[in-house]
């Protein structure tokens, strides 16, 4: 396992959109390893694939002690509404109000190719919502509430 280098914003590689995964290999099984390893070396709860520099649609999410890894994964639903602060590997130290919804269902794939789906609420939901979205080249400042504020502190979109 390594710790690679999360891409900060700015760099226009986050605004691209991930290509699915086709091969479910042992570079596949490495690159999930070290996205890992990179998301605990950096305090995150979330970790998309295009943070480290590759264009594919894989995410880890650690929420409440419950790691989970989703290849090629598509919101097929989603309930309610929730709105909570959230921060970004990518973006800094900015933490700011997001809208998403409270209770999502995701189709995937796991790191061999068994597709499954899951149902999750709160923050769990909106981990996994928030790393979708990078997958599309959507980062949570586009869609966050207090954009005023995160233009004061210098930040750009």
């Amino acid at each position: 396992m390594a710790t690679r280098k999360v891409i900060s914003v700015g760099e226009s590689v986050l605004r691209k959109k991930s290509k699915p995964v086709r091969d479910f290999d042992e570079e596949l099984r490495q690159l999930l390893d070290d996205m890992k390893q990179t998301m605990h070396a950096s305090d995150g709860m979330g970790l998309a694939a295009v943070q480290v520099g590759i264009l594919r649609r894989i995410i880890i999410v650690e929420v409440n002690n419950a790691f989970i890894e989703l290849i090629n994964p598509e919101i097929i639903a989603q309930k309610g509404e929730d709105i909570e602060k959230e921060g970004c590997l990518s973006v800094g130290n900015f933490r700011g109000r997001v809208k998403r919804p409270y209770q999502i269902t995701v189709k995937a794939y796991d790191r061999f190719g068994y597709a499954f789906t899951l149902t999750c609420e709160k923050w769990l939901a909106r981990c996994i919502c928030h790393e979708v979205d990078h997958l599309n080249g959507v980062l949570f400042i586009d869609h966050c509430l207090d954009r005023e504020q995160y233009n004061k502190q210098g930040g750009k979109f």
